[in-house]
Parts: C-alpha cells; structure tokens; sequence
C-alpha cells in the first residue's frame, strides 16, 4: 500500500470538499439576495413548484474547489511525472462548465427557464469535444476495448466521429440527470469514487488525486444539495461534471467503460430520446415523464429513495466495470 499516495489523496479529497463546503455556505445568501434562484417549467412534477427561488449554478463552486485542489495536489504530482494529461481533462470540464455558466446566466437575465438554445448549446459542445480530442490524439488509440474481452475493434477514422458524438451525449446525460435533488452529484461521485479506486491500485499518482478532489468537490456540495436541496448546481454544474465522466473515460483510453460505471446517467438520456421518438410517432408515451427519475416520481418514489437507489445501482455497475476490462 502506497501510503504517501493514500495521505496525498485524502488531502486533495478534504482540500476539494472544505473549499466547495464553505464557498456555498459564504455565497448562498447571497444569491438569494439577487434572486438567482430556479424557475420550474409547468411541465414537470407540480410538487417541484415549490423548490421555486431556490439558489442556483452552484456548480461553480464545486468547480471552484476541485480546481483548486487539482492546483494544489495534482499539478505538483504532474511535474513529478513529466504527465500534464490532467489539463486537458480539467480543461474538458471547465469549458463544458462555461458553456453550463453561460445558459445560467442568460436564464437569470432574462428571467426564464430556458437559456441557450439546443442548437447553440450543440455547437459549442461539439467544439468543445473535437478540441479535447485534437489535444489527446497523441495519447489515444483508434482501435477501443470491448467489455468482457481482450478484443480491441479498430474504428479508424470513424473513433473520432463516434468519439465526439459520444462525449457530447454523455455531457448532456449528466445535464439531464440534475433533476432532483443529489441526483446527479451522487452518482457523479460514485463514479468518480471508481476511478480513484482503479488510479490507487494502478499506482497513477496524478490520476488518484484528480478523482479524489472530483469526489472531494461532490460531498462539499451535496452538503447542500440533498433533499431538501439548499442550492442547484445548475448547468455550470452538471455540464461541467458530465465533461468530467466523459473525460475519465478517454484518460483511461477506454471510452465505453462509461457505459457500465454510468449506465443510470445513460439511461436518463436514453429515456428521454426514447420518450421523443415513441411520442412523435405513435401520439403515446412509454414513459409518464422523462427523463426517468420524474417517471419513477409519478410512480410514488420519494426523490430520497429515487437517488439512494441510483447511487446504489451506480456502485454496482461500477463492480462490473472493474471486471470489465
């Protein structure tokens, strides 16, 4: 056991969690002040009109925290190894985050629910994805691992096609996951808490730490976020965490092992396409709402048992995803 790495790690997690825990605990009142607080859509759950007001883009000060923390403990870790991979993860989550910060603030100065369009948003995220990969093409294979075996499926030119695509839906999975409250920041930090297991026992020191401040940053903010959510991590929040996963996965150089460690927050953006296409061609829903968690809403779940067994149904995938690959 690598205990100088295991010391290290656990302070980049406190450092992460300190630093997000009082800057939300500082800002809060704050942001109620100048009420950037959420405005609920008519169309979900009626009962969520009452987190109306709530505080919101909360994810700056996760993002905050674990920048702070990756300056601290990873940076110096980086230069020990001559490996400066990490800026580009961080660089991956932090402009995903900007894009998130920019939807928010557009909705607070127009006093409304939506922000950037869809297609604006798209367009700056597939910016966003073919840059990080421009900046990891030297690091990454074209062929990728299939779960279950030692097969690796050479994709050629099309990985880059299927590897934009890819991080673009899994940032906006993560997006659509934050719909109620320490829905997304729980399973976030499950699978954060994965990576940093898999980064220990691969003895990867800048890895390890990485993960341990992204699972650092999510416990400071869901101190405020479980039910009842004190404050929302907005699109700041859960655009920069779904850059975050997706970025894991590409550092490991094997893109789907998201697919198994984050099979919940797939799921959430595979209802809702789902739920689009049924309707559009048949007039009939699959689901009561979409994305899942408002489904199982409807269906009498509390939002605390909603998110108790996605995070737990998150644990175990990450259980097969070590076995995976």
């Amino acid at each position: 056991m690598n205990q100088a790495l295991l010391l290290a790690a656990l302070g980049s997690f406190l450092l992460a969690m300190i630093v997000t825990f009082l800057a939300e605990k500082k800002w809060i009142p704050f942001l109620m002040r100048i009420k950037m607080g959420q405005t609920i859509l008519e169309i979900g759950p009626r009962w969520h009109k009452s987190k109306e007001g709530t505080p919101t883009m909360g994810g700056i000060f996760f993002a905050g925290g674990i920048l702070v923390s990756l300056l601290a403990f990873v940076l110096p870790a980086a230069i020990r190894e001559n490996d400066y991979s990490f800026v580009k993860i961080a660089g991956l989550m932090a402009l995903s985050g900007c894009i998130g910060f920019i939807d928010d603030f557009v909705k607070f100065v127009k006093k409304r629910n939506r922000g950037l369009s869809p297609l604006q948003k798209l367009i700056l995220q597939f910016a966003v994805a073919a840059g990080f990969l421009y900046s990891m093409k030297g690091s990454l294979s074209t062929a990728i691992s299939l779960p279950f075996t030692s097969y690796r499926l050479e994709l050629g030119v099309f990985y880059w096609v299927f590897s934009i695509l890819f991080i673009v839906y899994i940032t906006n999975a993560a997006n659509l996951t934050d719909g109620i409250d320490g829905l997304a920041a729980s399973c976030s930090f499950v699978i954060a808490a994965y990576f940093l297991v898999v980064s220990y026992f691969a003895a990867s020191s800048s890895k390890t730490l990485f993960f341990a401040a992204l699972c650092g940053g999510m416990i400071g903010f869901l101190m405020y976020n479980f039910y009842p959510a004190r404050i929302f991590m907005g699109d700041t929040g859960s655009l920069f965490l779904g850059g975050a996963l997706a970025g894991a996965a590409y550092w490991f150089d094997t893109p789907l092992i998201i697919l198994i460690s984050g099979l919940f927050i797939i799921w959430e953006g595979v209802s809702v396409v789902l739920q689009v296409l049924f309707y559009k061609l048949t007039k009939k829903r699959i689901f009561k709402m979409a994305p899942f968690h408002h489904h199982l809403e409807l269906c009498g779940w509390k939002e605390t048992k909603i998110v108790a067994v996605a995070a737990l149904c998150t644990a175990l995938f990450c259980v097969v995803a070590y076995f995976a690959f």
